[in-house]
């Protein structure tokens, strides 16, 4: 078995894992698998009650990770997510004091409830997977992964988050409602309380580093699917919908985002089918509509399912013969 085939044996054991407290809903852990693959941050905006923080504590204990959690809220200071520097008595000197981001997986839970000063505390950590405590520059644990909550919904006490911190997340990622089905056989499996104990451990850092790795080396991408990658963002900085295209990090998001979803499915390689799959989770956060657009009722997601559907999709002659998968 081939590296790439136990990366997707893997991937295919965590969803069933996963799905035993997170009903219905086996495309979006999917997609949190691809992200954690591909290294990428996820912003969950979600209605209340709508599962949000049960799926970031179901995966952070089948991926065997540290979990840290942090209650945004508009007194958080910086300092209480990256740490402090205090005072040791003892040694008669000046200790850092690692804060709850040091932690493979970080839950910033209600993140637009904090404000911006405290937001911006995450900018560094996300991009360059380090943070500055009275001049130290510290790296975080590998992997290290955010996943951050907000709710849609209340405006009162909350803060939009800014253009640079939206182009940090990966995927931005919608649960909505369940099905009826879905719903019920929710209540007759966690109805009582969700078993996050009894949910088996698939996955461990070390073994998501070496996952990691072997996508950036084994999987490959053709220039075909590298032309379409950059059809599309180029798509977003010529048109009038958008008064903020995509930046050449979005195109970084989808050439990683591709490379993962292809491992998860069991390819060595990543088709234009992956990207295009992908785009509509990548892309539209990372835009700002026109003023023009507004009038036409048009959002961004709107706006990228057109780009989607007008330019050309090259064909991989590898897809067609794995039929689509």
């Amino acid at each position: 078995m081939t590296a790439i085939e136990t990366i997707r044996e893997k991937a295919e054991a965590a969803v069933k894992e996963a799905s035993k407290a997170i009903i219905g809903k086996e495309d979006k852990i999917l997609l949190v698998l691809v992200a954690v693959l591909s290294g990428g941050h996820i912003l969950l905006d979600d209605l209340p009650g709508a599962g949000k923080t049960t799926l970031v504590k179901t995966m952070s204990r089948i991926l065997g990770c540290g979990f840290s959690r942090v209650q945004f809220t508009p007194d958080l200071l910086p300092s209480d997510i990256t740490g402090i520097s205090v005072f040791d008595q003892k040694a008669g000197d000046f200790r850092i004091r690692p804060g709850p981001i040091m932690a493979n997986i970080f839950l910033a839970d209600e993140i637009n409830r904090a404000i911006p000063r405290t937001q911006s505390a995450l900018l560094e950590a996300m991009e360059e997977l380090q943070v500055t405590i009275d001049g130290e520059t510290r790296a975080l644990p590998r992997p290290f992964i955010v996943m951050a909550t907000q709710n849609p919904v209340e405006s009162e006490s909350t803060f939009r988050l800014p253009a640079a911190q939206m182009d940090r997340f990966l995927f931005r990622l919608s649960l909505g409602y369940p099905s009826r089905a879905d719903e019920i056989g929710m209540l007759k499996t966690v109805g009582d309380g969700i078993p996050f104990g009894a949910l088996a451990q698939i996955w461990d850092e070390k073994e998501i580093a070496r996952m990691q790795g072997e996508i950036a080396a084994s999987v490959a991408v053709c220039d075909k699917t590298l032309e379409y990658i950059v059809s599309l963002t180029h798509a977003t900085r010529g048109t009038g919908m958008l008064s903020l295209p995509a930046s050449p990090r979005g195109s970084r998001a989808l050439y990683r985002a591709g490379k993962a979803l292809a491992a998860v499915r069991g390819r060595a390689f990543v088709t234009p089918g992956d990207i295009k799959e992908m785009a509509p989770y990548v892309l539209p956060h990372r835009v700002v509509i026109s003023g023009e657009a507004r009038l036409l009722n048009k959002t961004a997601a709107s706006v990228i399912e057109d780009i989607l559907e007008t330019t050309p999709v090259p064909v991989d002659e590898r897809e067609l013969v794995n039929g689509g998968r």
